[in-house]
Parts: structure tokens; sequence; C-alpha cells
């Protein structure tokens, strides 16, 4: 007979990321914090940096809101390869549900495995967009190794259309998100490796409008 673990109260404590390579560590680490995580320890590793994260300076010496990035342990990035050796991935002969799988990918970020991250400021977070965006564009480091999109909140609140209209990230954004009352920005990075085929990361970051009891982390809309 199935028994129920008592509600004794459930923090989410920590996520475990890994980078694809010794080199990859620095810029993973820099990548973090310009997406607004704060580094509380870094361990110098013969197979590569260990590195402590926190959501905010009030995190770091708690056991939640912590983020692990450590290198890609060596079994795993072998059986990653086998993966893509035997799905013959980057070849004229990729395997369809690869080809599929992208396909999903390419249409909406949030389809597969990602880390989601709740802000509390609309500003901050296109102020973190922008930077991020001229890094993608500009940055020698992270030209090319950033992928940005966007999801504006579905329409039909007056004030919360015309604060996104005069947005400068969220102005032009086309893809509605799964609800009201709130906005996301997805960053995808092949600097931190995840997923079925071992390959880039995306993490979410959300603005929830205040007082919206509805809004896109409480409810999905069809």
């Amino acid at each position: 007979m199935a028994t129920t673990a008592s509600h004794a109260g459930l923090t989410m404590g920590h996520i475990a990321l890994h980078y694809p390579a010794p080199a990859d560590g620095p810029l993973a680490a820099r990548l973090l914090s310009q997406m607004g995580l704060t580094e509380s320890q870094m361990l110098p590793l013969p197979g590569g940096n260990f590195y402590r994260f926190v959501v905010s300076p009030d995190h770091v010496t708690r056991g939640d809101g912590i983020v692990f990035l450590s290198c890609l342990p060596e079994p795993q990035a072998r059986l990653i390869t086998a993966i893509r050796a035997a799905l013959h991935i980057g070849t004229d002969n990729e395997h369809e549900a690869v080809k599929a799988y992208r396909a999903m990918m390419a249409q909406d970020f949030e389809a597969s495995f990602h880390f989601g991250l709740l802000m509390d400021s609309l500003e901050a977070l296109e102020t973190m967009v922008l930077n991020l965006q001229d890094l993608a564009a500009n940055d020698l480091d992270l030209k090319g190794r950033l992928t940005i999109g966007m999801n504006r909140a579905r329409p039909g609140d007056a004030e919360i259309d015309a604060r996104l209209d005069a947005s400068p990230v969220f102005e032009n954004a086309t893809p509605y998100a799964y609800g009201a009352g709130g906005v996301q920005v997805f960053v995808e990075t092949n600097l931190v490796c995840a997923g079925q085929l071992g390959e880039s990361m995306v993490f979410e970051f959300d603005y929830v409008f205040p007082d919206k009891n509805s809004h896109i982390l409480s409810v999905v809309e069809l």
C-alpha cells in the first residue's frame, strides 16, 4: 500500500551544471555572473575549476538557491560522444529523431530541459538582456556562443501591453508566453552542456507583473 510523505516543507536547494571542457570553466562562470548569479566559491581543480553560485548574496551561507558549476566528467563525456556517433550527429546521415528534436527546439526554447529563474524587476531583466545581446554581438569570447529569445505576455491587459510596447527588449517580440501577466527571456549557450544530446543549455528568466493572481507561472493557457 502506497504511503505519502509528510509535508515537512521543501525548498529547492541546488542544480548542478557542467561546462564542456576545462578551458571553458572561466568563461562559463563569467556568463553566469553576467546573468545575475553571485559567485561564492571557486576551487581550482586539475580537471577544471569547481564553482558555487547563488541566486543572490543573501544565499551565500544558505543551503538553497545554489548553482554548482563544474567540468563535464570524463565518463559522461565519453557517453555523449558515443551517442553522437551512433546517431551520426553533424553528418549527412543524421538520425531523423535528431532532426525532429532540433526542429522542435527551434520553435520553442522551453520544449525540453531548461533552468528557470524568477526576477523581481522588469527593468533589471531588460538591462540584463541588453547587456547579453551586446556581448553576443561584440564580445570576442562570447560571440557565437549565445542565442537569446523572448516571449511577451499574452495581450489583453492594457497596462501591461503599454509597458511592453515601450520596452527596449519586448517592444518587437512576437512570440507569446503560455499565459498572461508575465514575460520570459531565454538564453541558450554551448558553454553549459545539457539535454539529450549533451549540447547547449537553456536558461529561462521570468518576470511576473505584481498583483496578478493568474500569470505565466501559475496557469498554463492553451
